[in-house]
C-alpha cells in the first residue's frame, strides 16, 4: 500500500503524477471507459469533486463514478463538472460494512442521491464512523499518544461541508504530523489497521444490509477489491448471500491473477465486472491505491449497471 502523507504539500503535485491515460495491467479498457472508484475530500480524498472530474478529462475517460465513503455529497458538484468537461458522471457511494469482523466494502452506482430513506441510512453510518474515530483517538491516548477528534478536523485546514465524512487516513495524518509514525502506511501497520494497537470495529451493518439499501434507492451494488479481504472464501460466501449486481474485478490493489479469479467468479455467477482505480489523491506527491484512470472498463459496463438501477427503481424496491 502506498503511503499516505500530510496534505498542503500535496497541492503542488503534477497533474500528470495523479492520472493515468490508459488503462494498466489487465484493465478491460485501455483507452476510454470509465473509472468507477475514486475519493474526494467529501470523505477521504484529497482533490475536490471538481478536481477529480478535471483529472478524469485530462485522462480521456469517457465516465467517472464519485464513490465517497458513506456519503454522496460530493455527487451534485462532480455532475455539474461533467457538464463543464463533458465527463459522463455516475452517482457512486462506497457503503462499510462488516462480515466475520472483516471491513467489507459495498460500492452502490446509480442511486437516487435525493431519497430520503437512503440519505437517512447514510448519516446512521457516518454515526457510526463518528463513534468509530472517537474510540480509536481515546485507544491513542490510553497509549500515551494524547489526540483529540477535534484536533484531527482542525488540521483539515477547513470547515466540513454538510455530508462529508472523516476517517481513519486523517487521524493518521495527525500522527504523522506529531511525529508518532513516519508515514501513513506505518500509522495503519502500528494503530489504526487490523491488528494494531489502537484498531476498534465497532457494530456495523453487514454486507447483504448494503446491497438492499442501494436497490431501494434504485441503484446497482458491486461488491469492491474483494482482494483485499484476505480470504477468497469469505468473498463467495458473501457473493453467494446476497442478490449482488457486480464485482469489482481490475482494481489498483488487484495483481493479474487476482483480476483473473475474480472475473471468472464474476461469470459465474452471472455479475457485471467493474473496474476503479480507488483514487484518492496525493500526499507529498505519493499517490494512494492507483492514478485516476488505471483501472478502466468499457461504457458497456455502466450502461448494464444503469440498466439495474432503472430496474430497481422500476420495481420500487
Amino acid at each position: 500500500m502506498t503511503p499516505f502523507f500530510d496534505g498542503p504539500e500535496s497541492m503542488a503535485t503534477n497533474d500528470a503524477s495523479l492520472l493515468s491515460t490508459e488503462g494498466l495491467e489487465g484493465s478491460p479498457a485501455s483507452a476510454g471507459g470509465a473509472d468507477l472508484h475514486s475519493h474526494t475530500t467529501s470523505s477521504d480524498g484529497m482533490m475536490t469533486p471538481a478536481d477529480n472530474v478535471r483529472l478524469a478529462c485530462k485522462a480521456g475517460l469517457e465516465a467517472l463514478a464519485i464513490t465517497d465513503h458513506d456519503t454522496v455529497a460530493g455527487v451534485k458538484e462532480a455532475l455539474k463538472a461533467g457538464q463543464e468537461y463533458g465527463v459522463r458522471i455516475v452517482p457512486g457511494v462506497e457503503i462499510s460494512t462488516v462480515e466475520d469482523g472483516i471491513d467489507i466494502h459495498v460500492l452502490g452506482y446509480f442511486m437516487n442521491i435525493e431519497d430520503e430513506l437512503f440519505l437517512e441510512r447514510l448519516a446512521s453510518l457516518r454515526a457510526i464512523r463518528d463513534r468509530r474515530n472517537d474510540m480509536l483517538v481515546a485507544k491513542l491516548t490510553e497509549l500515551g499518544i494524547p489526540l483529540t477528534m477535534d484536533e484531527v478536523i482542525a488540521e483539515l485546514g477547513r470547515p466540513l461541508s454538510p455530508g462529508e465524512t472523516v476517517g481513519r487516513p486523517h487521524i493518521a495524518d495527525a500522527l504523522v504530523r506529531r511525529g508518532v509514525v513516519r508515514n501513513m502506511q506505518e500509522a495503519f501497520e502500528l494503530y489504526l489497521g487490523t491488528g494494531g494497537k489502537a484498531y476498534v470495529n465497532p457494530p456495523r451493518i453487514r454486507p447483504h444490509e448494503a446491497v438492499a439499501w442501494i436497490h431501494a434507492a434504485g441503484g446497482a451494488a458491486v461488491l469492491a477489491h474483494p482482494g483485499l479481504y484476505g480470504s477468497d472464501e469469505l468473498v463467495e460466501r458473501i457473493v453467494g448471500a446476497s442478490p449482488w449486481d457486480g464485482i469489482e474485478v481490475w482494481h489498483s490493489d488487484h495483481s493479474l491473477e487476482d483480476s483473473k479469479r475474480y472475473g471468472v467468479l464474476a461469470a459465474r455467477c452471472g455479475l457485471i465486472m467493474t473496474a476503479g482505480s480507488d483514487f484518492h489523491g496525493a500526499r507529498r506527491g505519493e499517490v494512494f491505491h492507483g492514478a485516476l484512470g488505471g483501472r478502466r472498463v468499457g461504457m458497456e459496463a455502466v450502461e448494464r449497471l444503469r440498466s439495474k438501477g432503472d430496474k430497481y427503481k422500476v420495481k420500487g424496491l
